[in-house]
């Protein structure tokens, strides 16, 4: 949050706004990327979760405590075949994990974002349950502020996704990259979240960017990433209009008010090509 964002109401890029009167409380939804929806349901609050589409959620890592735990999530990686990361983002198996919280759960707990669910050991599914639990209960209880989460978490260096820009560090000097599967960018730290296994074809891994690289390599990247990388922050952009050509209309006649003695010519007549074009009826003084 920016300064001066939370003295501002309602606030920015706000969609929906609900005001009560007893007790006087304002809610507002922000939606700066035009994503999210608003559904009312009609029912008492304690039975929200029993409605669509909560109903079909996965367990909450912090509210359903006897519902998640690391047998539960050893069964739901062992029954499947995708990337981990893919999984964590599936609702229907948890409930509330994002990009950026599924990318901070797998730096903690060190696993790498495309490897197979079901290739990774007990140990590791072990260190996976508590990185979700610590993540997600720490997220919660500091209502999300990010100013306030632990400084060395992965969470404040992971933004700049261009590989034309320097390596972005950790604080204790790790480098980060991207990967990018259906569309969705992973940030991860390769020396600290290696492969145990196989991972998913069709991974693009964006070069890391040494600090010492010649400044001429950098702008070089920065130009072909304006063709090739788009920011998950533009998805919302209109695309450009194309310029349409506009087609000149044959002319019947011409005439010329020039006072000067005129070249010799010899008129052709235009020929129509087809598809609107025309080819031009002087030939450079040759007759047709």
């Amino acid at each position: 949050m920016k300064e001066g964002d939370a003295d501002q109401w309602p606030p920015k890029f706000w969609k929906f706004c609900l005001e009560t009167k007893d007790p006087g409380v304002k809610v507002a939804f922000t939606d700066p990327r035009r994503l999210g929806r608003v559904r009312l349901v009609d029912c008492p609050g304690k039975e929200i979760r029993q409605h669509s589409p909560l109903v079909e959620n996965g367990p909450d890592p912090v509210v359903d405590l006897d519902r998640f735990t690391e047998e539960y999530l050893r069964k739901k990686m062992k029954a499947r075949h995708v990337p981990i990361k893919a999984l964590l983002l599936d609702q229907t198996t948890l409930s509330g994990i994002g990009n950026w919280v599924g990318d901070e759960v797998l730096y903690q707990a060190k696993l790498h974002p495309e490897q197979y669910c079901n290739e990774f050991n007990d140990e590791q599914i072990k260190q996976l349950f508590k990185a979700i639990r610590y993540v997600c209960q720490v997220s919660v209880d500091k209502l999300g502020d990010s100013d306030q989460f632990p400084k060395d978490w992965m969470f404040h260096y992971r933004w700049n996704t261009r590989p034309s820009a320097p390596t972005s560090h950790l604080p204790n000097g790790e480098k980060l990259a991207f990967l990018k599967v259906g569309g969705r960018t992973s940030c991860y730290a390769p020396n600290v979240q290696k492969k145990s296994g196989h991972i998913a074809p069709g991974v693009k891994e964006e070069p890391i960017v040494s600090d010492a690289e010649p400044e001429m390599k950098k702008k070089t990247a920065k130009s072909k990433a304006k063709q090739e990388v788009k920011s998950e922050d533009d998805e919302d952009e209109q695309p450009r209009k194309k310029k349409m050509k506009t087609e000149m209309p044959v002319s019947k006649k011409v005439e010329t008010t020039e006072t000067k003695k005129p070249k010799k010519q010899v008129a052709v007549p235009e020929l129509d090509v087809g598809g609107g074009r025309r080819r031009s009826g002087r030939l450079g003084g040759r007759s047709a």
